[in-house]
């Protein structure tokens, strides 16, 4: 009985350290993916950005600043979309992030690509910002507000999964003006989910 105790106690502190060390690797693992990053360009560190004989932007406004609202999460009215490089955590921890070098809405063709965190950090804009990501579908509404005034509605048409280094979603759809909203998948943080909305109107 002794030995049977002895073993069975000796089970036990091995399976806890077994989840204690899962759960230190996931830990780390949000710090190392950055816990929904936005892909970079391995050859020089960021976005890839315009398509060979695409037409020029036009005229960037003064005042590129937005926000976002997406009615099915929860925790997404009216928010600041922040403007900075993909490499930029420090941006990404404050909240949502549109990614230097992808388009706006304003633009006859554009991918607007915005980053936020799954899980973030409390009591930063970050928390738990894109945590309803998932339950976004097909026909759902998107909208992005310009310190004009002017209001961009888009509607969700796909949603999917890659890795952290696919770069390529950041990337224009030729013809088409589309938002890109981004988070990482859970437990593990391991891939990065995408869901795509097309501009529908303006107003």
């Amino acid at each position: 009985m002794k030995k049977y105790l002895k073993q069975r106690s000796k089970a036990l502190v091995t399976m806890s350290s077994v989840l204690a060390v899962m759960a230190g690797l996931g830990l780390l693992g949000y710090w190392l993916f950055g816990g929904g990053a936005p892909p970079t360009n391995p050859e020089v560190g960021t976005v890839k950005t315009g398509l060979v004989g695409a037409p020029e932007k036009p005229a960037t406004p003064k005042d590129t600043s937005m926000t976002l609202t997406v009615p099915k999460m929860e925790r997404v009215e009216g928010v600041p979309v922040y403007t900075a490089p993909a490499s930029d955590t420090g941006t990404l921890d404050r909240g949502t992030m549109h990614v230097e070098g992808t388009g706006f809405p304003w633009e006859q063709e554009a991918n607007v690509y915005i980053a936020g965190h799954r899980l973030g950090y409390k009591d930063t804009g970050s928390y738990l910002q894109f945590y309803d990501l998932p339950k976004l579908q097909k026909g759902d509404e998107i909208l992005l507000t310009g310190a004009d005034g002017q209001t961009y509605t888009y509607e969700v048409f796909r949603k999917f999964r890659v890795d952290p280094s696919n770069y390529s979603v950041t990337q224009p759809v030729p013809g088409k003006n589309i938002v890109s909203l981004q988070t990482c998948t859970l437990p593990n943080y391991t891939q990065r989910l995408i869901v795509q909305g097309e501009l529908k109107s303006v107003s």
